[in-house]
């Protein structure tokens, strides 16, 4: 579906990209995780052909992806990070002035108005002024007017930026829905539970260039288990030092004991000898690699940084 190569994309004081080169498959939901000023934004826009990269070449399909080239945009729907709405009027009437971008027929523009207002729970609002939505809403009804030419990809940059728990979850529901009915999606990200829950495959990047990139598995078995085993403190634990250490390096703090697992750490044995000795399982706290963690670990610096 998407071939990224070799792109890279400057402006008078930064370089935004350099020398990216990634492939989407079809029907893939594909995250770009990174912090703020990564450069997730600027692909975004090469993708949907905003700009063009001052090296290197994306193709969607069979097509050149080039501001000039607005054939290969047909099949694309961008859902920006800034919301693109009109305030004073309606969420229908905002959505026929965008469908009509498309010179869609008007009656089937009307039914896909209706089934995405009622996917993305709206309807009932369908009548009211934009201004009148909460932030949530409006990046619903932002969503939703991405999808009115039912295009096969879709590009999501930061799409939940500000918004409540409810409609966070209502965008996710449906985001999945359109992928696991055909749709590719390349969603962008510096929230990594986002990025753990909907992408199939996942990119890291970091001041403009790709870090890594793989499924969740791939990418969190680069970490180790190493300061993620927590051995709560009581009367069956705390007579166990010396076989904790055996597996690893124990520091003893105020409620628990941390064990950080030595290089032959085996987790199955571990758990085997705790058992052996009498030390309910329940007692063990395992923390689980996160995305996070990762990007701490490649980068030195938090996501959020």
């Amino acid at each position: 579906m998407i071939r990224i190569n070799d792109v890279t994309k400057k402006f008078p004081t930064v370089t935004a990209l350099q020398n990216i080169s990634l492939t989407v498959a079809d029907g893939e939901f594909f995250g770009l995780l990174g912090p703020n000023g990564a450069g997730k934004s600027t692909l975004m826009n090469l993708l949907i052909g905003y700009l063009d990269p001052d090296g290197g070449e994306i193709t969607v399909g069979d097509d050149k992806v080039t501001r000039d080239n607005l054939e290969a945009r047909k099949n694309i729907g961008l859902v920006p990070q800034s919301l693109a709405l009109y305030d004073d009027i309606s969420a229908q009437e905002n959505l026929e002035i965008f469908g009509s971008f498309y010179h869609i027929e008007k009656r089937t523009l009307r039914h896909r108005i209706e089934e995405r207002l009622r996917a993305v729970e709206l309807y009932d609002r369908r009548k009211d002024r934009v201004s009148t939505f909460s932030g949530g809403m409006k990046r619903r009804l932002n969503l939703i007017a991405s999808l009115l030419h039912d295009p096969s990809l879709l590009l999501c940059d930061e799409p939940t930026v500000g918004v409540d728990p409810q409609s966070r979850n209502a965008i996710f529901d449906y985001l999945e829905m359109l992928n696991c009915a055909g749709k590719t999606i390349v969603y962008t990200t510096h929230y990594m539970e986002e990025a753990e829950r909907l992408c199939t495959r996942i990119a890291i990047i970091d001041s403009g260039t790709i870090i890594t990139e793989g499924t969740l598995d791939d990418l969190l078995a680069k970490l180790s288990y190493e300061e993620s085993i927590s051995i709560i403190k009581n009367s069956s634990t705390i007579g166990k030092l010396e076989l904790f250490r055996q597996f690893g390096t124990v520091i003893d703090d105020d409620d628990r004991f941390e064990l950080k697992p030595n290089g032959t750490f085996r987790l199955s044995s571990f758990f085997k000898s705790v058992e052996e000795q009498g030390v309910s399982t329940r007692f063990i706290e395992m923390s689980k690699p996160t995305l996070e963690a990762l990007f701490l670990n490649l980068t030195g610096r938090s996501l959020r940084d």
